[in-house]
């Protein structure tokens, strides 16, 4: 299950385009990065920075481009790589804590059977690399309270780096609260001193995150302010756009992260469910052993759910970084309170699920949500290096993508625009519009599902009308006068 899910979401990087709108906004910035050189700013135009995350996603990607040109493979093969790393980290947990390899699988194959885990792990999004250094910074954290070596000490403080350069402010706030819950119980705060190499760990928490910082607030003042308010604060808690040009706001009856949880966590939610049932019924503790490993799985599972109770601005991604806390304690639980083996093969559901859904996606049995195939279609025409690319209405952030830059919005009101238009251009628009634009002679070139190019250029008598506008300006200028004209040549 381990290795087939992972083979399957491999094969599947190619088989679907980018798709819109969260991956595409996603993936365009990262074409930008590649594109202009600009490692510092996520950029989604020459003049739009994209400030909606910190440039981990971007950067990823970005290096997927550069290695391997602007495709779809590229651009999600660093997320599977650090979706990848989440399951080693989980595999290595499992193993060394119950000394068994045989449970190590259990947990990673758990986690990569996950929904939510599975598909996202494929996909160009900044869960993906947060959720791995969450589990870095967690992971690192347990082997280093338990003096299992001084490394980990500093993998806790490099996966720290790795978060806040994936999500801001709020992967830092997930991680302390639930560090900070379990630290208070017990009084095991008291010995946390010891237990973390804080000087240089720090220093080297610094170092790989203040460079970006320090470059990120001198080329765009006020970058800093606006993560901690903007971001988090008024578009994240209180559901406020403050100028947010490239994302729409989520509005969720608060508490709906519960609900995306149970789904996220399919198909293993029953199986946890039924497994607190089961310890509750026999008088057990769902929080478990002496060692606190319990509690500590359970902190790390539930912190993110808590905190996002209170907002109604999500995603069901937001809950990826709760989903590898749940593989690992659904294997503590089978450890401990063992259910029939056959029972697991419920993880066999979701590879198959993705495999219908990326086949649905490939043959076109569903609706099509990337620009891909009509924007391949405007590449093949003759004249798309001497002709403008519109969009009528809305522009498509994978349009944005698969066009590199060059495809832009129009209004509905053809009068706005049209009377300006000086070059020919193609239009890309839904099949329902009119294909009419005055003093242009229009002709369709493709068609792609319920989308239409449209290619226009001057018609004869719009050419003869400017024609002689033109003329009538030249003779209408006034000419020179005698000394205006020997002062210029004597200049």
């Amino acid at each position: 299950m381990l290795i087939g899910s992972v083979v399957v979401r491999f094969l599947s990087l190619s088989m679907y385009p980018i798709l819109d709108s969260t991956e595409a906004r996603y993936a365009e910035v990262a074409r930008f990065m590649a594109a202009t050189h600009n490692w510092v700013i996520p950029m989604l135009s020459p003049h739009m920075p994209y400030m909606g995350n910190p440039p981990m996603f971007a950067w990823m990607s970005a290096i997927g481009f550069s290695l391997f040109g602007m495709n779809s493979v590229a651009a999600r093969l660093p997320h599977l790589i650090a979706g990848i790393g989440t399951l080693v980290l989980v595999y290595y947990f499992a193993k060394h804590y119950f000394k068994s390899a045989n449970m190590g699988c259990i947990a990673s194959a758990i986690l990569a059977t996950t929904s939510v885990f599975l598909i996202l792990i494929g996909a160009v999004s900044p869960e993906t690399s947060m959720t791995f250094g969450i589990t870095l910074t967690m992971v690192s954290f347990w082997f280093a309270w338990n003096n299992k070596n001084t490394l980990w000490g500093y993998g806790f403080f490099i996966g720290l780096a790795i978060s806040l350069l994936s999500k801001g402010p709020i992967a830092l706030l997930l991680i302390c609260l639930s560090l900070t819950f379990w630290l208070l119980s017990n009084g095991r705060w008291l010995h946390l001193k010891k237990r973390l190499p804080w000087g240089y760990g720090s220093l080297l928490f610094l170092l790989l995150t203040l460079p970006w910082i320090v470059l990120a607030e001198h080329r765009m003042p006020g970058v800093l302010h606006y993560y901690i308010s903007s971001e988090y604060i008024q578009w994240f808690f209180l559901g406020n756009s403050q100028g947010e040009f490239y994302a729409s706001i989520h509005h969720h009856v608060r508490g709906m992260i519960w609900f995306f949880a149970l789904i996220a966590m399919l198909p293993w939610t029953p199986l946890l469910i039924i497994q607190w049932v089961r310890i509750l019924k026999k008088g057990g503790d769902t929080e478990g052993s002496s060692d606190g490993v319990g509690s500590y799985l359970l902190l790390w599972l539930f912190t993110p759910l808590v905190l996002y109770t209170f907002t109604g601005n999500i995603l069901i991604s937001f809950v990826m970084p709760s989903l590898p806390a749940m593989a690992m304690l659904i294997a503590y639980y089978q450890a401990n309170y063992p259910l029939p083996k056959w029972v697991y093969s419920l993880g066999i559901a979701t590879p198959v699920f993705l495999m219908m859904l990326v086949g649905g996606i490939h043959f076109h049995l569903t609706k099509n949500y990337s620009q891909m195939a009509i924007i391949s279609d405007w590449k093949l025409q003759a004249e798309t290096k001497t002709a403008d690319l519109f969009y009528l209405h809305k522009r498509p952030f994978s349009a944005l993508f698969y066009s590199s830059g060059k495809a832009e919005a129009r209004s509905g009101d053809r009068s706005k625009w049209l009377s300006s238009q000086t070059k020919p251009f193609f239009i890309i628009q839904k099949s329902k519009y009119s294909t009419h634009y005055p003093n242009w002679s229009c002709e369709e070139r493709a068609e792609e599902a319920d989308e239409k190019l449209i290619y226009c250029k001057p018609s004869p008598t719009k050419v003869a009308a400017d024609t002689l506008t033109n003329k009538k300006d030249a003779l209408t200028e006034k000419p020179q006068s005698e000394d205006k004209a020997l002062e210029n040549i004597t200049q």
